[in-house]
């Protein structure tokens, strides 16, 4: 008898028991999606593009900060699997979700998930500053939002996640007081936009045909609807990067090279690189992508150069 005939004559009760071995701690710490945190390594953009990035405040801020979006982005996952645990038991691979598969009952998702959220936005007041208080609420606020409604959405969805990345790339100038550039922002917002729909398109992709084992949004997406979203990003990122690197510092006369536009290419590059995958349709776990590239981590170490250069006016 195959596996998928074994599970299909487990009743409900069975296929959502608690598994034998993992304790609450470690279900909750499952739920709080680990893999996940390297997105929040985003707080430290805005500071590092100002060149304030390595005095002992700003490591410190930025430290906390980061631990605070952590906070805040682990209890939208708690609530949303707590709501989820019902259609996540159903799906094969979300059942094995440690709320879903009663690891973490979904009383305790909904308490912790609350605490979380209750706490991060009233740390960040107190430690940090009214701003970084005010955007971790907003965050949190549009984050549930999604999980209770906006998800299902056409095209919202896509910018949701999208402002929960630019939010991320905010809160740590935020929190120093930089001031934001109108095109870090416009660079930022779009190559989030550019990763979310390169996402989607390949989850649409590789799950083309198989009912009930992906999102429901995407059968409402074409997949050409989706590639256009993710190369039009892809095109106003670099726009945008291009012209705040011929804007910004950088010339000749004040350095060695002009590291700023030279970076241009690297980030090109990057972008080139990662649309590879999104055409593949590979792009589907954006991390994954990000940390086993070997050729698409070298290209980003030689942006980081380049750019360290540049505000280092060296």
């Amino acid at each position: 008898m195959t596996e998928t005939a074994v599970l299909r004559q487990r009743t409900p009760r069975e296929r959502s028991a608690p598994p034998r071995k993992g304790s609450l701690l470690a279900g909750l710490l499952r739920t709080a999606r680990p893999r996940q945190w390297v997105k929040n390594v985003l707080v430290v953009a805005a500071p590092a593009a100002a060149g304030e990035l390595f005095s002992r405040h700003a490591l410190t801020q930025l430290a906390l900060v980061f631990v605070l979006f952590t906070a805040c982005a682990a209890a939208v996952y708690l609530v949303n699997d707590a709501r989820d645990a019902d259609a996540d038991r159903a799906h094969p691979t979300k059942r094995h979700r440690p709320v879903a598969a009663g690891q973490v009952p979904v009383p305790v998702a909904y308490a912790v998930g609350g605490c979380l959220g209750l706490l991060a936005p009233a740390a960040a007041a107190w430690l940090c500053s009214p701003a970084v208080a005010a955007l971790l609420t907003a965050y949190l606020g549009m984050q549930l939002a999604y999980c209770v409604s906006l998800k299902h959405v056409l095209v919202v969805d896509l910018a949701v996640v999208t402002t929960g990345f630019l939010m991320r790339a905010m809160v740590g100038g935020l929190a120093l007081g930089i001031p934001l550039s109108r095109w870090f922002l416009i660079t930022t917002g779009f190559g989030a936009l550019f990763m979310v729909s390169a996402k989607r398109y390949s989850e649409a992709v590789q799950m083309a045909g198989k009912a009930g084992a992906t999102r429901a949004l995407l059968t409402e997406y074409t997949t050409g609807y989706l590639r256009f979203v993710w190369q039009l990003a892809a095109g106003v990122a670099v726009l945008g990067y291009c012209l705040w690197a011929m804007e910004e510092g950088g010339v000749p006369h004040t350095s060695v090279l002009p590291w700023r536009q030279l970076s241009m290419v690297a980030f090109i590059l990057a972008v080139l690189r990662y649309a590879v995958f999104a055409d593949r349709g590979t792009a589907g776990e954006p991390e994954d992508v990000v940390l086993r590239d070997r050729a698409l981590a070298l290209i980003g170490l030689v942006w980081v150069a380049m750019y360290g250069l540049a505000v280092a006016n060296w």
